[in-house]
Parts: structure tokens; C-alpha cells; sequence
């Protein structure tokens, strides 16, 4: 592949194809088929990126994490299967990411939405379309975060019930949604590729205390993420400052 964009997207695609394959096999079903999916993604992705780019250190959902990615400056950050729930209940809101972080910025990726045909990536992000109406927030369609309904309430915004994070982020880009607040609980694997899919595209993207997402961490636990049009980033931050926030919480960021 000659840039490592091409190279994300051919990964993220093909992830996605064998994922589909295995879905309509009917040779497993629900857990098992989310199980089954884990494992073939991350192996095909494991070995595409050992083949194209050896150099590069790897943080995979699926392995154990490998300390010496933490000297290295091109770090590849991927979740095989994205929402494994939705794909063993054979859902379209499961997704592929594959992400390119540089020296802690995720600096390229990948989302391949299978189930919808579709994979955006940060070289050639769509148009986001203009919001219109009452304001929507994407949230866990099993667990919806506090805060996130919170800030809605006070927005007048209507909530979107969505799986996997790539497809929430990815829904704020095609223009099903306007806000995307979560602060349950993530991976580094789990935001890296939509956040810099969501930043090419234009979005804000940060932590919802708005200071900026780091990747290749020691701990890559990095519960809370914020994804949305830039006019409606300080009216996030105000909704979350009048609550409090979190402990430490400024907003400077915004």
C-alpha cells in the first residue's frame, strides 16, 4: 500500500468482509459468533499489519499488550470488532477500526461500518451534513452514561440509542446524530480510529473535561470521549460545569 491511510482502509475493509462471511456462515450464532469474530478479525489484522508495516508497534483489543510499543513513535491502534454484542445479534451498528497513532495523536484511521457497506476514512471524511431540528445524543443503547443523559435534558436533545462506539462516531459524521458523550468506560482501541476519522471530517473531538485524547499510553484505559460539532462544544462543556463534572474537571480545553 503505498500511504498508510490506503493501507487502514484496505485492513478495516477486508476485516469487515471476513466478519460479514462468518456472520452468514450460520456456523455460530450469538455469543459464539461474537467470540468467533474477535478471533478471526484479529488474526487477519495481526498479520496484515506484521506483513506491511513490521516496523510498527501494535495495540490490539484482542492481545496482550506488547510494553515495547511504548518507545516506539508509530503505534497502530485496532479494534477487530467493534460492538461484538450487535454482531452476534446480527445488527448493522458494529464496526472495524484501525487507527494510525504518532508520537500519542491518533493521526490517521479507519472505520468500516460492514453492515452498512460502508468505511469512512480520515484521507477522504465526508461532508457532515447540516444539523436541522431538535439536537440528537448517540448513547450505549444497553447502558447509557449519566452524563450524557444529563446534558441532553438540558440541550433539549433527543437520545439516540446506538452499539459500538465507531458507529456512534461515525453516525455524528453522516448525520444521524449532532453529539456523542460518553463517559462509561473506553479503550484506547476503542476511540483512536473514529477520533481521527471525526477530526478530518471537522468534528471536535476530546475527553469531556475537553483536554485532548492521548493514545500508546502504558494504561490504555480512556473511559470518556466527546464527539461533536464544533459550535456545540462549549455548550457541552457549560451543561457538564454546571453539573460539576468529574473531579479536577476545568474544561479548558473547550
Amino acid at each position: 500500500m503505498e500511504t498508510d491511510t490506503e493501507l487502514a482502509r484496505a485492513i478495516a475493509t477486508t476485516a469487515g468482509a471476513l466478519l460479514l462471511a462468518l456472520q452468514r456462515s450460520g456456523l455460530f450464532g450469538g455469543k459464539a459468533l461474537g467470540a468467533a469474530g474477535d478471533r478471526v478479525a484479529n488474526a487477519f489484522i495481526m498479520a496484515a499489519l506484521r506483513e506491511n508495516r513490521p516496523q510498527d508497534g501494535v495495540l490490539s483489543e484482542e492481545e496482550a499488550a506488547d510494553p515495547a510499543r511504548l518507545g516506539q513513535s508509530r503505534v497502530w491502534i485496532v479494534d477487530p470488532l467493534d460492538g461484538t454484542r450487535e454482531y452476534g445479534e446480527a445488527r448493522s451498528d458494529w464496526a472495524v477500526h484501525v487507527a494510525l497513532s504518532v508520537d500519542g495523536r491518533a493521526e490517521l484511521g479507519a472505520v468500516a461500518l460492514p453492515g452498512l457497506g460502508l468505511t469512512l476514512c480520515s484521507d477522504a471524511p465526508p461532508i457532515v451534513p447540516r444539523a436541522g431540528g431538535v439536537l440528537r445524543m448517540l448513547v450505549s443503547r444497553t447502558r447509557p452514561a449519566a452524563e450524557a443523559v444529563a446534558v441532553a435534558e438540558q440541550l433539549g436533545a433527543k437520545l439516540v440509542p446506538m452499539g459500538s462506539a465507531g458507529a456512534k462516531a461515525m453516525a455524528v459524521l453522516r448525520g444521524e446524530a449532532e453529539i456523542y458523550l460518553h463517559s462509561g468506560g473506553q479503550y484506547e482501541w476503542d476511540s483512536c480510529a473514529p477520533v481521527a476519522v471525526a477530526r478530518a471530517a471537522g468534528l471536535h473531538v476530546s475527553r469531556i473535561d475537553g483536554t485532548a485524547l492521548e493514545y500508546n499510553r502504558a494504561d490504555p484505559y480512556l473511559p470518556d470521549l466527546l464527539i461533536c460539532r464544533k459550535d456545540l462544544a462549549e455548550k457541552v462543556a457549560a451543561v457538564l460545569n454546571k453539573r460539576g463534572g468529574a473531579p479536577g474537571e476545568s474544561f479548558a480545553g473547550f
